[in-house]
């Protein structure tokens, strides 16, 4: 393979419009003459309609960004080249990547101002309802008839006792998980005995309540929400209006307050099936007796772990029958806004479970423990 040529740029044509390369246009071909043959060949370009580099021994990145850079970032028009040569000078010229645009940063901070602004509406709105419930309330202790003490008993059965089959199995389940796991942690301490205070205090205190919450909240929570759903598609919410009948005390009242009662029995059912579901587990793990168990709960929980557990489990039937009936009322008269407001709801009652039981944590972290 022969030598080859230093680079060079030489003025053809009759009136010296066509710049020809030739030589060896690479990194070690141009050395030191790289500030030399840019500055050469950016004056040719300024009067230089044609570029030959036919010439052009080889060619690679260090000289194709020379050109580039000489030709002001575009190719010229008239360009006699290799092949090769045209396919390296041509991923210079590919178009840069698109920049985002200069106001989808002000669309973001509107975006977020939009949501801002939906959850201070769901807030007013929730107090507007809050604050209905209260005058409502005021009524029916001056005039006790309007309140369909029936529909209240009927939703105590409705939320409460129909909610018993799925809270049993899904307590029980989750009794024999957490007493297996918590055997075999113990068990390589030789503290087998101590299952016993860690399954009472944290079911009766946190686990229970709160299982039995979120179970509610997807099952009764729901079926509130799409029953004032339907009954808005169906214009009897508006039949309601017609007649002069008060929504919060017809609709919502029965449904709040048959829950605040419904969810401490809930409570004790799922407790109680969790701790039944550990004690199982105790056994077949640890051989711990059935009767030892029993004894041993009210000596390891103390009584303050059971009233912190039923107080929360009121407090959360509230709010779970407050959110769904919040979201029912809501909802427009069409099956897509009833679907939509239907998750809204089952999904903003587990969320408010959660916080309102992370807040009791905090207040009474000092209580029963």
């Amino acid at each position: 393979m022969g030598e080859r040529a230093m680079p060079g740029i030489q003025a053809g044509g009759e009136a010296g419009e066509v710049a020809v390369l030739v030589g060896d246009w690479t990194l070690l071909g141009l050395g030191g003459r790289f500030d030399e043959l840019a500055a050469e060949a950016s004056a040719l370009h300024a009067h230089a309609t044609d570029w030959d580099l036919s010439g052009i021994q080889a060619l690679d990145h260090a000289g194709a960004l020379l050109l580039w850079r000489a030709w002001g970032r575009q190719l010229p028009p008239g360009l006699r080249c290799a092949p090769e040569h045209r396919a390296l000078l041509s991923k210079l010229h590919a178009p840069p990547c698109p920049q985002p645009p200069r106001g989808r940063a002000l669309l973001g901070m509107l975006h977020q101002g939009r949501l801002l602004l939906g959850f201070a509406r769901h807030l007013l709105d929730a107090l507007t309802l809050l604050g209905q419930l209260g005058l409502d309330l005021l009524t029916v202790l001056r005039r006790p008839r309007l309140m369909p003490w029936r529909e209240i008993s009927a939703h105590v059965y409705r939320g409460g006792a129909q909610a018993m089959g799925i809270t049993a199995l899904v307590g029980f389940l989750v009794g024999i998980t957490l007493s297996y796991l918590s055997a075999r942690q113990l068990q390589n301490y030789g503290a087998d005995i101590y299952v016993v205070n860690i399954l009472g205090i944290s079911v009766w205190r946190e686990l229970g309540p709160l299982l039995a919450a979120i179970l509610v909240a997807g099952r009764s929570g729901s079926a509130m929400t799409a029953q004032l759903g339907v009954m808005r598609v169906t214009q009897e919410l508006d039949a309601l209006s017609v007649m002069g009948i008060s929504h919060t005390i017809r609709l919502v009242w029965p449904k709040v307050l048959a829950l605040g009662v419904a969810m401490p029995l809930v409570v004790v059912w799922t407790s109680s099936l969790i701790l039944l579901g550990g004690m199982v587990a105790a056994r077949a793990t640890l051989g711990l007796d059935y009767v030892q168990f029993i004894r041993g709960l009210p000596a390891a929980v103390p009584v303050a772990n059971l009233w912190l557990g039923l107080g929360k489990s009121v407090v959360f039937g509230l709010l779970i029958a407050f959110v769904a009936c919040y979201f029912g009322l809501r909802i427009k008269p069409n099956s897509e806004s009833l679907a939509a407001g239907t998750t809204e709801s089952v999904v903003s009652a587990i969320t408010v479970v959660i916080i309102v039981d992370a807040i009791f944590a905090v207040i009474f972290s000092g209580v029963g423990l």
